[in-house]
């Protein structure tokens, strides 16, 4: 059922809105209404996506998990394809995910109806937490035991 409503309801769907509107507007202006939300998304989605990428790898290298920031990095993919999709219903849907309260509210329903886990700022379990710890601690340790380089260029 989910893939008739996919591949024959949505496309019908969009053929309605496209006919309706360039009744409406006229054929012209409903095509460049379609070509510039398309350039127009794409541009916020760039934008969005780039701040998006920088807080997962801040998070990173944290040390944790950053499950909100990865969540809205797959809704702003979606919302990307959905914009270069031509059609209304695909670009409204697209734009709404582009809005961070809309895939904050999105995000909640998913939590409350998934094992979301975000517990002791990103790990899954406290062992994994002091694992990852332990882990930080050797490798500062090792590189502080290091003797420096003797640079063979200065001897000259």
């Amino acid at each position: 059922m989910p893939f008739f409503a996919i591949f024959i309801g949505i496309p019908f769907i969009e053929i309605m809105l496209f006919m309706s509107i360039g009744d409406s507007i006229g054929f012209m202006n409903t095509l460049l209404i379609a070509f510039s939300t398309a350039i127009i998304g794409g541009g916020i989605v760039r934008y969005q996506g780039m701040e998006t990428l920088l807080q997962i790898k801040s998070g990173l290298n944290q040390g944790s998990l950053p499950l909100n920031e990865l969540f809205d990095g797959i809704c702003l993919v979606a919302a990307g394809a959905l914009l270069i999709t031509p059609g209304f219903l695909t670009d409204t849907i697209g734009f709404a995910l582009l809005i961070p309260p809309v895939r904050a509210g999105l995000r909640a329903i998913i939590k409350r109806h998934t094992s979301w886990i975000e517990t002791n700022n990103g790990y899954a379990n406290e062992s994994a937490r002091r694992r990852h710890k332990r882990k930080a601690m050797i490798l500062s340790t090792s590189n502080s035991k290091k003797s420096p380089r003797k640079n063979k260029r200065s001897r000259a």
